[in-house]
């Protein structure tokens, strides 16, 4: 019952906005109770902008949020992503990242999947290499990339659809902040890239 209210649309304007946009991918119809709480903070911007922008900060968190903890540098970096890729004012971008931040703690497992599927269905292959690319950012932000922190990443790339070679691209650039990575220089002795 839950899960079937997240998929649709509620009554009113998002109704009407749903039924002008009935059929295509980005119909408020397929809206979740996350995107549409933090498209409600940004009725300045377009629509089908708000809504990407809303996935987008939910998903930076949602791989910040992999090992049950954001940390303030992992904040302080959505919301600079954030900022960044929405070209949103600083106040305005701080919002959005905190009501992503909390969605993601109300509902996290319940959305994470529709959510990245949502974003996945609103952006090109471009935007989806790029807010993978962010993730990691916002993983290795605290100078490590946990193990859960690195699963959830790799879920987030098949969940966009991120092409292997690129995954694989993105992981080799970010080797020296992953934890199992960092373990094997440490026994070895080692420094990354030394």
């Amino acid at each position: 019952m839950m899960l079937r209210r997240f998929l649709t649309g509620t009554g009113g304007a998002d109704a009407a906005v749903g039924a002008a946009g009935a059929g295509t991918a980005g119909s408020s119809e397929a809206d979740t109770q996350t995107v549409r709480r933090i498209i409600s903070e940004l009725e300045a911007l377009p629509r089908d902008r708000a809504r990407f922008l809303a996935a987008f900060a939910y998903i930076l968190t949602r791989a910040a949020a992999a090992d049950l903890h954001i940390s303030d540098v992992e904040s302080a970096e959505i919301e600079r992503l954030v900022e960044e890729h929405g070209a949103l004012p600083e106040p305005q971008a701080v919002l959005v990242a905190k009501m992503a931040n909390q969605q993601s703690l109300l509902y996290g497992a319940t959305e994470d999947y529709l959510v990245t599927r949502q974003f996945r269905e609103l952006s090109t292959a471009e935007e989806r290499l790029a807010l993978l690319r962010c993730c990691y950012v916002v993983g290795a932000a605290d100078g490590t990339i946990s193990a859960e922190e690195s699963h959830t990443l790799q879920q987030i790339a098949h969940e966009l659809d991120v092409e292997r070679d690129d995954v694989n691209e993105l992981r080799n650039e970010f080797a020296p902040k992953i934890a199992a990575i960092q373990a094997l220089y440490h026994l070895r002795g080692d420094t990354p890239g030394g």
